[in-house]
């Protein structure tokens, strides 16, 4: 028998219960009062933000800072500085939460999952021990750090990067 653990206000979420804004990306970037602000990372030209809904501890998003829907819409200079920004994630990531991998990927179009029209990159620590006796028995997981704690060390971390 399949069972799962809910996080509330991500079903609120899945129904279409959310801040009414049009891009909640934009929102984040804004510092919209009914948006949580999760951001550990933030230039001109990109954010990286601690995933509301995790899927494992650490699980955040970097995303440029002006709506762009489109990979294909950043600049040359946008690209770079995306790369960039990635390996020093993943570096900080590796630093603060010791995970054995990761899944570094977008979710482009409906199509492919996508619930945010806003081009943003997933970055997903994994672990080798991520599969436990609930996930065996149960069928279920549970995320063991709350996103503000994951938000707190990591942005920690981004700030000796700007200094």
């Amino acid at each position: 028998m399949l069972r799962y653990l809910f996080n509330m206000d991500k079903i609120r979420y899945v129904k279409g219960q959310k801040p009414n804004v049009p891009c909640i990306l934009c929102a984040i970037r804004d510092n919209h009062p009914e948006v949580p602000d999760l951001t550990v990372y933030r230039d001109d030209a990109f954010i990286i933000a601690i995933n509301l809904y995790p899927f494992n501890s650490g699980h955040l998003m970097i995303f440029p800072a002006r709506h762009v829907e489109e990979i294909n819409e950043l600049s040359d200079s946008e690209a770079l500085m995306l790369h960039h920004l990635t390996t020093k994630t993943l570096d900080i990531l590796k630093s603060e939460f010791s995970p054995t991998g990761f899944n570094v990927g977008y979710n482009i179009g409906k199509g492919s999952g996508a619930s945010i029209s806003h081009l943003h990159m997933h970055i997903v620590p994994r672990y080798d021990n991520e599969v436990g006796f609930l996930d065996v028995l149960a069928g279920t997981r549970i995320i063991v750090l709350d996103p503000c704690e994951a938000r707190e060390r990591v942005k920690r971390s981004f700030e000796l990067f700007k200094n």
